[in-house]
């Protein structure tokens, strides 16, 4: 049993040395800690051993709502295929612990890309109109009125479109994205919320790294 630990216990600081060459925003401790969650998140003691060990939609869709709180199914798709950076349908422990270091403590700049990423829907490198109007009308809670709610929401995109289509192509460039995002930080979740807020952040980093206290 501590012959195998040894060996687990050498395979983690291998993992923590690679990964926080390549991961900004966490130290090495933070890092373990992350990666010995990351296996129990997946309920499988065999994943370091197991390279096609990750999360699927399933489990990550979960994890987003139990401990972010997140509820629209459109969105939390977008973060997976976001987080998923090789597309093979499961998060990695590498792309959880990057995907982390973005979500939970990116700079400006690293967060106007995973938005942007998160609201391109089709991957075209666009927002389009249809794209805009599928999440806001996911996202906005709509009240019971005589008028069709659907015209509201395209009213809304009209209006979003003109605010930030800055080369009037009728949508979204990155460019244009993260143009309207420098001049008004507000815009940055225009399409719906794809970040968690300080309490989320501060409940799970108090989760996964009181583990620090315990080496």
């Amino acid at each position: 049993m501590s012959q195998m630990s040894a060996v687990n216990r050498k395979h983690i600081q291998a993992l923590v040395e690679t990964i926080s060459k390549q991961v900004e925003h966490f130290n090495k401790t933070e890092i373990e800690c992350l990666i010995r969650g990351f296996n129990g998140l997946l309920r499988e003691p065999t994943v370091l051993e197991n390279a096609c060990s990750g999360l699927d939609r399933g489990r990550f869709r979960s994890i987003l709502h139990n401990m972010f709180g997140m509820t629209d199914d459109m969105i939390m798709d977008g973060v997976f295929r976001t987080f998923d950076k090789d597309n093979d349908g499961l998060v990695s422990m590498k792309e959880w612990i990057g995907g982390l270091s973005i979500f939970l403590r990116g700079s400006l700049d690293e967060k106007i890309k995973y938005c942007f990423h998160v609201y391109d829907l089709n991957g075209d490198n666009y927002i389009s109109r249809e794209e805009m109007f599928h999440m806001l009308k996911n996202s906005l809670i709509m009240q019971p009125t005589e008028e069709d709610p659907d015209e509201g929401i395209k009213d809304l995109v009209e209006i979003t479109l003109k605010k930030m289509d800055h080369d009037h192509d009728c949508r979204l460039s990155f460019a244009d994205f993260e143009k309207a995002v420098r001049e008004e930080n507000l815009l940055l979740e225009a399409f719906g919320t794809c970040l968690p807020d300080a309490t989320s952040i501060e409940s799970f980093e108090r989760h996964v790294f009181e583990e620090q206290r315990e080496y």
